[in-house]
């Protein structure tokens, strides 16, 4: 299972979102998501997420919270992601190859083009609820099922 992380830095009431729009081959193009990766070997998610974060944004995280973990499934692929937050970093916000960075409104994340899954677990961020896990079942990008784990 290939593992990943996410992470939603908060500044001013607002996200950072990450608009995947500059890749012509990416699962994620056209959706909005918070910043993120693969795990590389050795690492562990926190080490993933600060080296992800400056590697998309220029930003360095100073201290993030682990929020969640989300077990995608689907018919090409099993994922496991685990998801932070943040609202200690330092620099300026950078370019990032992947598509555009834009800090949104936390009441405008909704309504964002989002993958269906982060519209089940981005209240529980948006309204600072406690640590969540999901399984989200996808068919062709499509969420066909979820349940919660207490498991993952």
């Amino acid at each position: 299972m290939v593992e990943t992380v996410v992470c939603y830095l908060e500044k001013d009431n607002c996200f950072l979102m990450l608009h995947r729009n500059k890749r012509e081959k990416d699962i994620n193009k056209g959706k909005w998501i918070g910043v993120g990766g693969h795990i590389e070997k050795g690492e562990t998610p926190e080490q993933a997420i600060k080296r992800e974060v400056k590697e998309e944004t220029s930003l360095d995280i100073l201290e993030c919270e682990k929020r969640g973990v989300v077990v995608f499934k689907s018919e090409n692929s099993n994922e496991k992601m685990h998801i932070f937050t943040s609202k200690k970093f330092i620099g300026q916000v950078g370019d990032c190859d992947e598509g555009d960075l834009r800090w949104i409104s936390k009441e405008d994340v909704t309504d964002l083009p989002l993958w269906e899954g982060d519209r089940i677990f981005l209240p529980n961020i948006l309204n600072g609820g406690t640590f969540f896990s999901y399984q989200f079942n996808y068919v062709k990008d499509h969420l066909i099922s979820y349940e919660v784990k207490n498991d993952l």
